[in-house]
């Protein structure tokens, strides 16, 4: 009970403080969601993953282990989304939107937050979860963008539409950057914090602003499908490919910790950006998240139990 109130104290509180100032804004000021989505995806994330990259240092080992757990977990969920977007008849456009809410899930503002706090600031488990970070806005800001496109103007099209992206540089010149050593001079590196920092707190404004249209119908079979697979079967998933590698100690814990993470932000503000379902997007972030207070600290728990 103590540890669920720490989480829910020191985690959640803050986000959803910030999720309910984009809420009440949206009320008073009728926001402009698109803007606020463009904001987010052509100036904030770049800026966020740029400076993730450049200042992150892997070990080539727990690199290696990391990606490939990390491909082997998105991967069956992938495909279990699939299977469940078959069996519930959902078109192309929505079905992209609830495979996006399964496999992204809030590896930064959430997961980060959380790693620390059951770590201690230990920095392996949190080289771990920048990592899993990396790699999750390596997903979303190229497969995820991609999936929205090409559902309303082919995959040619969105592919190139892919190219013009600004987040696909950042990453290449955050990784370049960081492998040959480049010292960048502080009028670069300076703005460029300054744009890292403002990402989390505006992702969740846009959030908040999205929750507060939201309208809740009674057709949510979507949101707790999704819901169920990101915050049940996904940690089970990861449990399993843990034991099948032979992971255990801090590393097997910081793994299935941060395979609990809720919904990303992210995968509701690509869907407002490109405006694909963005209502059921919403809704399952929202809901994901409050049932994640739940589910991440049993998660948590286990962990303990078992490594």
């Amino acid at each position: 009970m103590t540890e669920l109130f720490t989480i829910l104290i020191d985690i959640l509180l803050p986000i959803f403080i910030i999720m309910g100032i984009g809420f009440f804004m949206h009320k008073k000021f009728d926001l402009n969601l698109q803007t606020l989505a463009k904001l987010n995806i052509y100036f904030l994330v770049p800026g966020f993953i740029f400076v993730k990259l450049y200042s992150t240092e892997f070990s080539p080992k727990v690199f290696s282990l990391v990606v490939l757990f990390f491909i082997l977990y998105i991967l069956i969920l992938f495909i279990l989304s699939k299977a469940i977007i078959k069996l519930q008849g959902y078109d192309q456009a929505k079905g992209t939107t609830f495979t996006n809410s399964v496999i992204f899930f809030n590896s930064g503002n959430y997961g980060v937050p959380v790693n620390d706090l059951v770590f201690k600031g230990d920095p392996f488990a949190m080289s771990i979860q920048v990592i899993i970070l990396t790699m999750q806005n390596i997903l979303t800001f190229s497969y995820g963008i991609f999936a929205l496109q090409s559902v309303k103007i082919g995959k040619l099209r969105a592919l190139f539409g892919y190219l013009k992206m600004p987040v696909l540089y950042a990453m290449l010149a955050g990784v370049i950057l960081n492998l040959t050593n480049v010292s960048l001079p502080d009028f670069v590196w300076v703005p460029a914090n300054y744009i890292a920092d403002a990402m989390i707190a505006i992702a969740l404004i846009l959030l908040g602003a999205q929750v507060a249209q939201i309208r809740i119908t009674s057709a949510l079979k979507p949101v707790y499908s999704s819901v169920m697979l990101r915050l049940l079967i996904g940690p089970a998933i990861a449990l399993a490919i843990i034991f099948i590698f032979g992971i255990d100690g801090m590393a097997a814990q910081a793994l299935l910790i941060a395979s609990a993470m809720p919904t990303s932000v992210n995968s509701s503000v690509i869907a407002q950006e490109y405006d694909n379902y963005p209502q059921l997007a919403a809704q399952i972030v929202l809901f994901s998240t409050l049932f994640s207070a739940v589910s991440v600290t049993g998660v948590i728990y286990l962990a303990r139990i078992l490594f």
